[in-house]
């Protein structure tokens, strides 16, 4: 689960419209936090977002994974890998940020 610092940059330049965030180095990996909520992580110089049933079937339209932190095991946590085509769209990725967000404002609740 290695994360180059060039990959943890561009992801962060990327999400500059989505507004302040905040990496956090933790088990190999790295965790995005906006306004303090865990929203997003980076493992293997993947992105990936919190979803729920929200949107979810954004994500699997597109044929995205879920984020399984032991590849030798099947489970599978809450994120999915975020598309390139909107990784590389900062304003479209921005949109994805905000519902990623919200997904983990509203599992806090």
């Amino acid at each position: 689960m290695s994360v180059s610092q060039e990959y943890v940059d561009y992801v962060l330049e990327q999400l500059e419209p989505f507004g302040s965030v905040q990496p956090k180095r933790m088990f190999g990996g790295v965790g995005l936090y906006h306004e303090q909520v865990f929203f997003a992580l980076i493992s293997d110089d993947t992105l990936f977002f919190k979803v729920d049933d929200s949107n979810r079937a954004d994500y699997q339209a597109l044929g995205m994974d879920a984020f399984q932190p032991y590849k030798d095991k099947p489970a599978s946590m809450q994120y999915y890998s975020v598309p390139i085509e909107v990784l590389e769209d900062p304003d479209q990725l921005a949109l994805w940020a905000r519902a990623a967000h919200q997904v983990a404002v509203n599992a806090r609740s």
